[in-house]
């Protein structure tokens, strides 16, 4: 199978056509024929001649002559009839011998599946109705040593697809316009933004100390330094320097990096986008949130609607919302008073048969207890009001000092993004710290650190500011209806063979 001789180069059968192909590569260079040349100007597209002549009768050519360029995913009779694939579509190529120079004829001989060339020909319609170029001159862009998989089936293998996605790209025209279409979400939420006033600004990767999430990070060295590093894992502590210093509202699109278990939810390296905005709360971050998702929903689909997997979800503004023990009574039917006790809390995690090591905080139990609901959230949900313990960077709640002024949107089980609205005591934000500090001498791994220097920045004040972290992966899952983040992420990180 041509399948397996991809997968597997250095077998025989793999060999003997990488041989077969390198034959061909010299016949070209001992024509005189450079097979990877510096450039070719092309002056149509595919899917430009597709609808330019729409029309044109059967069994007509034109006088209008055009360059074309793409990859060979399809030869037929002996190179007469050739499927040429841009990035725009599918055209065909017409390749008469006996009306073309003998140079043309040997380039036509030595050109084979998965090769890329250039056509000058005129545009006809055949008398079968396919819209075709006559060739005129071939040249070929570059020579493919590499035997594509068999073309009706592409990658099967899951693994493979990721492992080789260049050629999952060539194979496959959903994962090609899978990453079309992240690129154009990218952009509206820009603009998005970009319209409401709002400035894209940096903030750096490599960081003294970490912080803005719960999290183990990915530790390097800097050797001219001589001190360990950090790779962020979030870029909220200095976004917020921004605010302190006056910028009334900010954004920035980043990699983070955060040292943990891969799944269909999670990669260690992602995407995100983190807004700030002066004088806003939580609330005002749920407003922006619901415009956002809706705003993308229908420029991808044209409805609100998106099938992931069984589910139909609507992201039709306003979105429910609910508060974090609100829904564990809804879905659960435990109530958890907000004067209970750890004791209490632990008690409802055995009846529910949630298994806790000792030592745990009140709302970190009842955090473990809720991961039993997020599964049952399938339409967009704020999960609102998280417990203060489990949320160190958030303003207490204006109603109830236990919790906390936060939000995570939930969508078919996943969280898709979380917003607080952003502590700016300094006085209390040291006591946060200080309890993190404390968890991580307690074993916990993924407590932050304590920050003096932007202990020392909330010292010269903070507005009141609404902040919001958007995860672009989980979210592009949720927009194209795909169940693995590996799906929407081009080069996702896999175990070495």
């Amino acid at each position: 199978m041509i399948e397996e001789n991809f997968v597997a180069p250095h077998n025989a059968d793999g060999d003997r056509l990488k041989e077969a192909r390198l034959v061909k590569l010299n016949n070209l260079k001992e024509a005189g024929i450079n097979p990877y040349p510096y450039k070719y100007d092309v002056n149509a597209k595919a899917a430009e001649l597709q609808e330019k002549y729409k029309d044109l009768p059967a069994d007509t050519t034109t006088e209008d002559v055009v360059k074309v360029a793409g990859r060979i995913k399809a030869y037929r009779n002996s190179g007469m009839f050739i499927d040429l694939h841009d990035e725009s579509g599918k055209i065909q190529i017409f390749s008469y011998k006996k009306a073309l120079p003998e140079l043309e004829v040997l380039k036509m001989k030595n050109v084979e599946l998965g090769d890329i060339i250039g056509v000058e020909g005129v545009v006809r319609r055949s008398h079968q109705g396919e819209l075709d170029i006559k060739t005129t001159e071939i040249t070929v862009l570059s020579k493919s040593l590499a035997t594509l998989p068999e073309k009706f089936h592409g990658l099967t293998d899951v693994e493979q697809r990721y492992r080789q996605r260049h050629v999952d790209f060539i194979m496959n025209d959903k994962a090609r316009q899978n990453f079309i279409n992240r690129s154009k979400v990218i952009k509206k939420i820009k603009s998005i933004l970009d319209e409401k006033d709002f400035l894209e600004v940096e903030t750096p990767v490599l960081q003294p100390i970490y912080g803005g999430g719960a999290a183990e990070p990915f530790v390097t060295h800097h050797n001219s330094l001589d001190m360990d590093m950090f790779l962020r894992v979030s870029n909220e502590l200095y976004l917020k320097r921004y605010i302190i210093g006056g910028f009334e509202r900010v954004y920035e699109f980043v990699k983070d990096f955060r040292n943990e278990g891969i799944d269909t939810t999670h990669n260690p390296e992602f995407t995100q986008v983190e807004i700030y905005q002066q004088f806003a709360d939580y609330n005002d971050m749920m407003s922006l949130v619901e415009e956002i998702f809706e705003t993308l929903v229908v420029m991808l689909h044209g409805d609100t609607k998106v099938q992931i997997g069984e589910n139909v979800v609507d992201f039709k503004a306003p979105f429910k919302k609910g508060s974090m023990i609100d829904l564990i009574k809804e879905y659960l039917g435990k109530d958890i008073s907000l004067d209970s006790t750890v004791e209490d809390v632990y008690k409802i995690a055995d009846e529910l048969n949630v298994d806790l090591k000792e030592g745990l905080s009140w709302g970190t139990v009842i955090e473990e207890i809720f991961e039993l609901v997020e599964p049952k959230l399938i339409q967009p949900i704020h999960v609102t009001d998280y417990p203060k313990d489990v949320s160190p960077l958030t303003k207490e709640h204006r109603d109830n000092p236990r919790l906390v002024e936060r939000f995570e949107t939930r969508i078919n089980g996943t969280e898709v993004c979380n917003s607080y609205s952003e502590l700016s005591d300094p006085q209390d934000q040291y006591e946060r710290f200080l309890e993190q500090v404390k968890q991580r001498e307690s074993g916990d791994a993924e407590a932050q650190m304590m920050d003096e220097d932007f202990i020392k920045a909330l010292e010269h004040g903070m507005a009141p500011t609404g902040g919001l972290g958007i995860g672009i992966d989980r979210l592009l899952m949720m927009l194209l209806g795909e169940e693995s983040i590996r799906e929407v992420i081009a080069f996702p990180t896999l175990k070495a063979k």
